[in-house]
């Protein structure tokens, strides 16, 4: 084989491995913007790592805890929803939210986008990972979870259902910055996504990828 047949096969090959990558990326990007295409049940147990501009963070879910919830959030974590998504509300001593996309044409398709209730079988301790939810109720939940900085059992009763805890880098959880509080505003979030907090707020940390660990 000479030399110049050798280099045509090599960019051949070079141009199909970006184009496959390209359509994997596209596959992706439209799989979020379709909730009910993603209905994978997740495994019993599993560990999904969270690398933020703080550091990175593991959480391990217990679908038993809460398979509504757990399911929700491997097909979330799995297809990248959370990645490239700050931690928009943080509030010392009590919790850290995350959860809405920071493109708004993704957003829009999960707005509605609810899982059924699923019973409290743990407390909100603290590092435990539990789905924010609106006045309706725990059938309002959608993408949008928080992590507990301590002991917050009081909102058991009120239908907040753990299904994960932080098992490596709580002290990662600790340190996402509060320097904003409850300022940004979640209307404005899910009409102009990070655009708007990347503007107004640009000292959030947020995720910067999220994987189910093998």
């Amino acid at each position: 084989m000479n030399r110049s047949f050798f280099s045509i096969l090599l960019a051949a090959a070079l141009m199909l491995a970006v184009v496959s990558a390209a359509a994997g990326q596209n596959a992706g990007s439209g799989n979020l913007r379709n909730p009910a295409a993603l209905k994978e049940t997740s495994p019993a147990t599993y560990k999904a790592k969270f690398d933020t501009t703080a550091g990175v963070f593991v959480i391990e879910v217990h679908r038993d805890w809460a398979p509504n919830g757990a399911d929700r959030f491997y097909n979330l974590v799995k297809n990248g929803f959370y990645d490239n998504l700050r931690f928009f509300r943080v509030v010392p001593n009590f919790m850290v939210q995350f959860g809405i996309h920071g493109d708004p044409a993704v957003q829009k398709n999960w707005v509605n986008a609810t899982i059924p209730a699923d019973p409290a079988k743990q407390s909100n301790q603290r590092g435990y990972i539990t789905y924010a939810m609106s006045s309706a109720g725990p059938t309002s939940r959608t993408t949008q979870v928080f992590i507990n900085f301590k002991n917050n059992a009081f909102l058991d009763g009120q239908g907040f259902a753990p299904f994960g805890q932080v098992v490596s880098g709580m002290d990662v959880v600790d340190k996402i910055t509060s320097q904003y509080g409850e300022k940004p505003d979640q209307g404005r979030m899910q009409a102009e996504g990070n655009a708007y907090l990347t503007k107004d707020f640009p000292k959030l940390d947020y995720v910067k990828k999220a994987t189910i660990e093998k």
